[in-house]
């Protein structure tokens, strides 16, 4: 069963990536939100599971608000503001938010000592 993540940009997929394995496929917005990518968001997530992660900024709040009302069931994973965006954020912290999540399984983990 896929699990999906609804991210913003390249690089706060980029970021995602290196703490996720890749059964978790990592969608990204581009910063807009038009009727013709929402539908394409919709057709490819179907009725899996989804999760939106999204910077805490008015941009991404936005962004937020509109996949929402799209994906009513959708998961929601926040980075603590003062971060820049999702991409700028600690991947300890990353990892704490996936934990919360229950993503736990999808996770690759740091070495210890790292």
């Amino acid at each position: 069963m896929p699990v999906y993540i609804i991210v913003e940009g390249k690089n706060d997929r980029s970021k995602l990536r290196r703490v996720l394995n890749e059964e978790v496929e990592i969608l990204c917005t581009f910063g807009t939100l038009n009727t013709q990518k929402l539908e394409s968001l919709r057709k490819k997530v179907k009725d899996e599971e989804i999760y939106l992660f999204m910077d805490n900024d008015p941009s991404g709040k936005r962004i937020r608000g509109i996949l929402r009302d799209t994906f009513p069931d959708a998961g929601h994973i926040y980075t603590r503001r003062g971060y820049a965006g999702v991409e700028g954020t600690p991947d300890e912290y990353i990892i704490q938010q996936l934990e919360k999540a229950g993503l736990e399984e999808f996770i690759l983990y740091p070495p210890p000592g790292f």
